[in-house]
């Protein structure tokens, strides 16, 4: 099946009541396109390290939206006319100008899936989709099942690798140490500092599916419920929040595969979830912002003992 894209082209000051009269016509899907400059709520709510640069916002806005092919284009544009006139009365609503596409009916959320097969990291970890057919392991090998849904982790981006490496380096082999996982993701350093023989580990995240995929990822791959736990909360701008998990207890090894521009404010605030001898395993780092990192850490009261780099990417470990 086909459906037909339909964009509108407005201005900034027009989305809202247009996306509203769009909803009101039943489209359940909105996207809108403009150069309006990211807030420090949205950079902070990004997964992304560099932000693009926007040109000037110059107050135009697209509106894209879909409807079955067989759907009456003629009505809808005269709808959306009608509404744009109206409008116009109180509000600059731009040209108006519409724009008719098509696009095939494609499962946009999972067709990623079909490029992401098991493969094997690290030497004996091998990652298995949840949604793939069994591969062939070794009896030492330790295979993690995984379904990242829409958090970030499946084990294959560098970021990952570089702690995954650090895990195997610290963990302790007489199976004592605590983890805190800060920004958990989908769990898979959880999972894997279990798996290497973790006593308990402690995930944090911001973004509620995030939280949702760690508890389904530990539980599919037979993680004890009572080895661990994982919440959404907001170390670095909720107080209480971070006060909360400091009661709880303290940490042998804390992991944040995130971004620099959290990693630095999280060194200012991590240290009370951390024991003496433990050590702060941070990820995500694109190169060029290695070194803006390392002068938080050490501004912060911590000593850098490793550091390891993979394509363009950096793992900072301290103490």
């Amino acid at each position: 099946m086909k459906w037909k894209k339909i964009t509108i082209e407005t201005t900034t000051e027009a989305t809202d009541m247009l996306s509203f009269f769009l909803e009101e016509k039943g489209v359940e899907g909105i996207e809108i396109e403009d150069k309006i400059p990211l807030s420090e709520e949205d950079k902070k709510a990004m997964f992304i390290d560099i932000l693009p640069e926007l040109p000037p916002d110059d107050g135009v806005a697209f509106i894209s939206c879909y409807v079955k092919e067989d759907a009456d284009i003629d009505e809808f544009k005269s709808y959306i006319g009608q509404q744009l006139h109206d409008m116009s009365v109180y509000m600059n609503v731009g040209s108006g100008l519409i724009e008719i596409g098509e696009t095939e009916d494609k499962d946009w959320i999972n067709n990623w899936k079909e490029f992401f097969q098991p493969f094997r990291l690290e030497g004996n970890i091998v990652i298995q989709p949840t949604w793939t057919k069994e591969c062939e392991v070794g009896k030492d090998d330790i295979v993690i099942h995984i379904d990242p849904g829409t958090a970030f982790g499946t084990g294959s981006h560098e970021t990952t690798k570089l702690c995954i490496n650090n895990l195997k380096k610290y963990i302790r082999k007489d199976g004592s140490s605590e983890v805190l996982d800060a920004g958990c993701g989908s769990g898979i350093l959880s999972i894997i500092a279990m798996k290497l023989g973790a006593k308990r580990v402690y995930g944090i995240d911001i973004d509620e599916l995030a939280v949702k995929a760690s508890v389904e990822n530990l539980t599919r791959n037979q993680i004890p419920k009572d080895a661990f736990q994982i919440v959404k909360g907001d170390v670095i701008g909720d107080k209480e929040f971070a006060d909360s998990v400091a009661e709880i207890g303290q940490y042998d090894i804390v992991t944040a595969n995130i971004l620099a521009d959290v990693i630095i404010p999280l060194s200012g605030v991590i240290r009370p979830f951390m024991k003496k001898d433990a050590v702060f395993i941070t990820s995500g780092i694109i190169d060029m912002k290695e070194e803006a990192v390392k002068e938080a850490l050490i501004k912060n009261g911590f000593e850098i003992v490793d550091v390891s780099h993979m394509g363009e990417w950096v793992s900072v470990v301290a103490k």
